[in-house]
């Protein structure tokens, strides 16, 4: 942990009341900045400065409970008994709030016992005067160990109550009472970040709009989501080109937030739509727009979504000067267009105002098989040598297939895939079970549809062949994409074997979806779908252990790249009928990456500098 951890910048409203619970005086401060400072007694505090009263106020972390089931959207609040005061922090970056919770909580873990006895010696022997404070220093390896232990050993010996894990609540009373302490040890922003990553990471923070690509596989959804966490919630609206690629960052499609529906309409006209109050009202709160599958986007729309931008922000600025971060990789799917005229998002007019850093993400984490990537990384640019052909067709005689688990076909149109699905399943004899969805609105069912990879009503039989559409438990590989096989029902429950041999019971899950209003709708549903067959543009993001394909009816640019892409290796891929004319690239993104390259040293010897303010 570095000495960021000991500080955090969010909203703060610091609440005090009277022994009987009554508010006696109630502080909010838009912006603040904590930190974790502590005396020459050993003593700890939080220390809260309002950036624009200057106000001070110092807080001793002593007889603390603290909330943090909503610290994944950037709030949580610490209750100071003894002082009958309250914090609550919100809009605070997620990474930023976790990780400094978690400091908070291994300073506690390590120092609670030691403080008491201490303090005496610490009291006749010190010198220096007791409100002089200091800077907590950054958290060891060994304390972050010990603090560890303590919350997954506290938080597995026993079964929280009902009301304890409702509150998510950890106190530090009585050696640290807390059966959700380890939640701060399993959140979304945990995972390593590479060298490259991190430089993008570090661009975003600093304030720069920014647009970073890479082949498939190269980490892009991972980053995005650390960058995510690493901007004020509040402010900060994910999108995505299609509903499949928003689900998969947690945020929404670019089409629901603009406001201004297909884009089909004459410029006035978009004015007119965006500035209806939801749609204005969140072009108006944004600073920060992420939109990933940037590809898909339609460069006449991003000029209208840009024209927009400024005219509802009264703005002249580039996007009215809100921040864009960009990601997608051009090579893939393009955007949905007649006449298969495609015009990219890097030649509309827009593009150069906006985008000030470009970026490529070049160490690939889906295959590790040097060869095989060797082949992707041709296929993306269209090239396709005798060697790659023979190699691809070869694989058609491959058996991929191990217990039971039949590969999942991939297949160019959607009507395709789905009905392979429905007459496999009629194939099977026995007795079908019908899982209907819990959706928190049934006037949303159609939105979550669209955006979910979860189905509203999944039918199955023992015999189904079954994707796991949700991550269980990564260290047994019930992951994301794993394929299996409903081998019975327990107990109205499907069990299913997976490739690996695991078997699961299935249990029902529960899929959030934030709307264009902010609001958060949820369905619960078993996390399975049937995959005898999948559609290429539903597979994005996907990594398959077990893949077949045939790309005679492939239509766009690129699909043939997006379907290989997604097999783990050659080892697990299957593709039948390989000609060499199903592979190409859009000469237009050819020159793109021509010139991307080209420009991307000098870009890069241009010094970030200190965050712009939005």
């Amino acid at each position: 942990m570095d000495q960021d951890n000991c500080s955090l910048t969010c909203s703060v409203t610091i609440e005090r009341t009277n022994s009987q619970g009554s508010i006696l005086k109630k502080t909010n401060h838009r912006t603040a900045t904590l930190r974790l400072v502590r005396n020459n007694l050993r003593e700890m505090f939080i220390e809260v400065r309002a950036e624009k009263a200057n106000l001070l106020t110092k807080l001793m972390l002593k007889s603390i409970s603290v909330f943090n089931k909503f610290m994944t959207e950037g709030k949580a609040s610490i209750k100071f008994k003894e002082e009958n005061c309250t914090l609550f922090l919100s809009n605070a970056p997620t990474a930023q709030l976790i990780n400094f919770l978690k400091t908070i909580y291994i300073k506690i873990s390590g120092n609670s016992n030691q403080v008491g006895k201490n303090l005496l010696r610490e009291r006749l022997l010190s010198n220096k005067p007791i409100d002089e404070h200091q800077e907590i220093s950054p958290a060891t390896s060994a304390e972050i160990n010990k603090a560890r232990e303590k919350a997954v050993s506290r938080a597995t010996v026993t079964t929280p109550s009902p009301s304890v894990a409702k509150k998510r609540k950890w106190s530090n009373e009585n050696s640290l009472k807390s059966s959700t302490a380890r939640k701060l040890y399993e959140n979304p922003t945990v995972g390593e970040i590479t060298e490259e990553q991190n430089r993008i990471l570090d661009a975003v923070v600093s304030g720069k709009n920014v647009f970073f690509t890479g082949s498939a596989g190269t980490g892009k959804s991972f980053l995005l989501k650390k960058i995510i966490a690493a901007l004020p919630p509040d402010v900060t609206v994910a999108t995505a080109s299609t509903g499949v690629a928003a689900c998969h960052i947690g945020g929404i499609t670019l089409h629901q937030f603009a406001g201004i529906g297909l884009g089909t309409a004459n410029l006035d006209r978009c004015f007119q739509m965006a500035s209806r109050n939801s749609s204005a009202t969140a072009w108006r709160k944004t600073k920060h727009l992420i939109i990933d599958e940037i590809s898909m986007v339609d460069g006449d729309y991003f000029d209208k979504i840009e024209a927009v931008a400024r005219h509802i922000r009264r703005n002249e600025r580039p996007f009215g000067g809100i921040q864009l971060i960009l990601c997608g990789d051009f090579f893939q799917l393009p955007p949905v267009s007649k006449e298969n005229k495609a015009k990219f998002c890097f030649q509309s007019k827009a593009w150069k105002n906006c985008i000030h850093f470009n970026f490529e993400l070049q160490t690939v984490h889906r295959q590790k098989d040097p060869e095989f990537i060797k082949i992707l990384n041709n296929i993306r640019i269209g090239r396709v040598t005798n060697e790659i052909a023979e190699k691809l067709k070869s694989t058609a005689k491959q058996k991929i297939e191990s217990n039971g688990i039949l590969a999942t076909r991939l297949c160019s149109h959607v009507n395709e895939a789905e009905e392979i699905n429905q007459f496999q399943l009629n194939e099977l004899k026995g007795e079908s079970k019908t899982y209907t969805a819990q959706d928190s609105d049934q006037s949303m069912t159609a939105t979550l549809n669209q955006q979910l990879a979860v189905p509203d009503k999944l039918v199955l039989k023992v015999g189904a062949q079954v994707m796991l559409l949700k991550n269980i438990n990564i260290a047994s590989g019930l992951v994301n994409g794993a394929r299996g096989i409903v081998i019975k029902f327990a107990e109205s429950v499907p069990v299913v074997q997976f490739k690996s041999g695991i078997q699961y019971h299935a249990k029902l899950e529960k899929w959030n979806l934030k709307t264009n209003t902010g609001n958060i709708i949820h369905r619960i549903q078993i996390p399975l779908k049937l995959a005898w067959a999948f559609s290429i543009h539903k597979s994005q993001g996907l990594t398959l252990d077990c893949v077949e394909m045939c790309l005679t009816r492939v239509f766009n640019a690129g699909q043939s790249y997006v379907a290989l892409s997604r097999a783990q290796s050659l080892q697990c891929l299957r593709v039948l009928d390989f000609d060499n004319k199903q592979v190409w690239a859009h000469s237009d993104v050819l020159m793109f990456y021509k010139k991307f390259r080209k420009n991307l040293q000098e870009m890069e010897m241009i010094p970030l500098g200190k965050k712009q303010k939005i």
